[in-house]
Formats: structure tokens, sequence, C-alpha cells
């Protein structure tokens, strides 16, 4: 097999262009300055329902913390189901801020709590 200096000779050099090392400084810059600013979409925090306020226990929350806080209770109190673990089994307490049902699945969570979250005006 030959290299790609024989096939091509010197000619290949001229085609591939330096690395340009400012990109990336100011990238990771950038970055930064947007997460150390103001919060926004799901990371903003907003006013909850009373009843997602009593499980959560402050009057405003940010949809991520929200989600945290049920899996924290979820998994202390052992509420997922062994055999199917994108299943959570709903006691009282869950079912206040889960319509009431029994079962929740993984990708529910997110839909029933947003239901809990006031609309920005």
């Amino acid at each position: 097999m030959a290299s790609t200096a024989g096939v091509f000779g010197n000619r290949c050099r001229a085609l591939m262009a330096a690395a340009k090392t400012s990109v990336t400084s100011t990238t990771a810059g950038s970055a930064a300055a947007k997460t150390s600013g103001r919060r926004n979409g799901i990371l903003k925090t907003q006013p909850v329902s009373p009843a997602l306020r009593q499980f959560v226990g402050a009057p405003e929350t940010s949809r991520t913390d929200a989600v945290k806080k049920v899996w924290v209770y979820v998994k202390s109190k052992k509420l997922q189901n062994p055999n199917n673990k994108k299943e959570i089994y709903c006691d009282e307490k869950l079912k206040t801020i889960f319509e009431g049902k029994e079962k929740v699945g993984f990708t529910e969570i997110a839909k029933l709590l947003s239901k809990h979250f006031q609309k920005a005006a």
C-alpha cells in the first residue's frame, strides 16, 4: 500500500489548511459566558402549582430541578418497577402531581410536570 506522499507527491500538503487555535479558545469562552449568565429554557426558575410546590418545597423551581427531585424521591422510596426500570409506581404523594395515575412511564414525567409550571406572559 502506497503512502499519500507517494501517490500525491508533495502537492497534498497544499490542500490541507492549518488548524486555527484561536477558534477553540473563542468557542470555549462564549460557552462559559452563556452558562454563567441568565438561565433560560428548562433551567429558568418559574412559579409552580400548589401541588408541585408542596412536593418540591419551594414556590419556584426549574424544570430540571423538579425532575431531579422526583427521581430522588422515587429512588429513596424504591418506587421504580424492578422488571421495567422505565416505569414508576406512584404513591399518594406522586399521584398529586401525576394526575392520580397508578404508574407513570419514564418519558411521561416531563410532560406531566409541565402542566404544573405557569406559562410566561
